[in-house]
């Protein structure tokens, strides 16, 4: 009992309480909430941007972040587009967007791991460079006509009432868990994140570990671009623009200090629930988006701001008790 006590009193155990509370309001106010074609649009919707928050996850727990993620997404699709358009097989023009993918990504990891410039601003320049590259690929105009196993990944049921798109994500979620917290890449992860200097001196190789992890965000962004690509069965330049605030407050409410060091996978899932949630349960009561996008930006603020709050707290209620 008292361990179940002490995990409510958790950052995670108030996104637990808070998830029950919006899923109670939705209930409440639509009859359809519950249906299985909602719960599965709900992740739908929503699927390419829960599986860049994977590995932007291990990024930001790493002392790092990837402003550049939704921009390789939009680089990813627009290659693909443009390759397919000017008589290249689809099969080869996904591999080449992944490709795409992996350089970008190795290309942001070459100078935050080797060079020491900071990544905040490395991925700034990416996310403006790479966006660049994708409108001279495809310009103003929109590609569609892609062949219809590709379109199906995105949308069409594929196992159960479930999408292609939505298995990656369940799959990935569970190589990203094993990967952080039973592994001992994971421990590295942590260990550069609260001290870069002191895993540095203790003989880990934190160039490699930071090269992994930006290699892994481009080709996961680049995959999660495919897949939009594949729902929306069009593409345009502009794809995935402004994906990433959605992607950095997933993490940043689950838990995932801002500084590195510390947060956990269950705690992003949580968040992610609460978010994907929220969105549905505004959706369904006809809120518009951009109402919806003003209140994902006030979680950004309280994800950052209430997890150092909740730790003052606790520790001056700590210091009068002893």
């Amino acid at each position: 009992m008292s361990a179940l006590v002490s995990r409510l009193k958790s950052w995670e155990g108030l996104l637990f309480v808070l998830l029950v509370v919006i899923i109670g309001f939705c209930i409440d106010n639509s009859p359809v909430y519950l249906g299985v074609g909602n719960i599965v649009n709900l992740f739908q919707l929503e699927v390419e941007k829960i599986i860049v928050a994977l590995t932007m996850t291990l990024l930001i727990i790493n002392g790092e972040i990837d402003l550049s993620v939704a921009s390789v997404m939009g680089l990813s699709a627009c290659v693909v587009a443009w390759m397919f358009h000017h008589g290249v097989s689809m099969p080869v023009s996904v591999l080449v967007a992944l490709a795409s993918g992996a350089v970008a990504g190795m290309f942001n990891g070459f100078w935050v791991a080797y060079v020491g410039l900071p990544s905040l601003a490395v991925t700034l320049a990416g996310l403006i460079g790479y966006r660049g590259a994708a409108r001279i690929l495809v310009e103003d105009r929109s590609y569609g006509g892609y062949p219809q196993w590709f379109n199906a990944i995105g949308q069409h049921p594929q196992i159960g009432p479930l999408t292609v798109s939505i298995v990656v994500f369940v799959i990935l979620f569970a190589v990203v868990a094993i990967t952080l917290h039973w592994s001992g890449f994971g421990r590295l992860v942590y260990v550069i994140g609260n001290n870069m200097q002191a895993a540095r001196f203790s003989g880990v190789r934190v160039k490699l570990v930071k090269m992994s992890l930006f290699t892994a965000s481009g080709v996961v962004s680049a995959l999660a671009g495919l897949l939009y690509a594949a729902r929306l069965g069009a593409v345009r330049g502009d794809m995935a623009q402004g994906f990433e605030l959605d992607v950095i407050t997933m993490v940043l409410l689950g838990g995932v200090s801002i500084f590195g060091g510390s947060g956990n996978l269950a705690g992003v899932g949580l968040s992610i629930l609460v978010i994907l949630n929220l969105r549905n349960g505004m959706g369904l009561a006809n809120i518009t988006g951009n109402t919806q996008t003003s209140v994902i930006g006030a979680l950004l603020i309280i994800s950052v701001l209430a997890p150092n709050m909740v730790q003052t707290i606790r520790n001056k209620w700590k210091g009068r008790l002893t």
